[in-house]
């Protein structure tokens, strides 16, 4: 089971409106929701960043092939 962690992060009187706005709507449940939706997009958004790199390196011809430890302590 993931714990729950509570941070405080200041905010921008215009991200604030537009959190408002996502409840107010239904889009978010709460402001914690909109939130947490938020950090998701961003998490999707380096996942794809990562397989366009990854992409990238097989069409560059930069593939690396065996044990993904020893490459990565390799690669360093």
């Amino acid at each position: 089971m993931t714990k729950n962690v509570t941070i405080s992060v200041p905010i921008t009187k215009d991200q604030e409106q537009f959190i408002e706005r996502r409840v107010e709507s239904g889009l978010s449940a709460n402001k914690a929701h909109a939130v947490r939706q938020a950090l998701e997009v961003l998490r999707e958004e380096d996942w794809r960043e990562s397989l366009r790199r990854a992409e990238d390196d097989v069409r560059a011809g930069r593939i690396y092939y065996g044990d993904l430890d020893k490459l990565s302590r390799k690669l360093g």
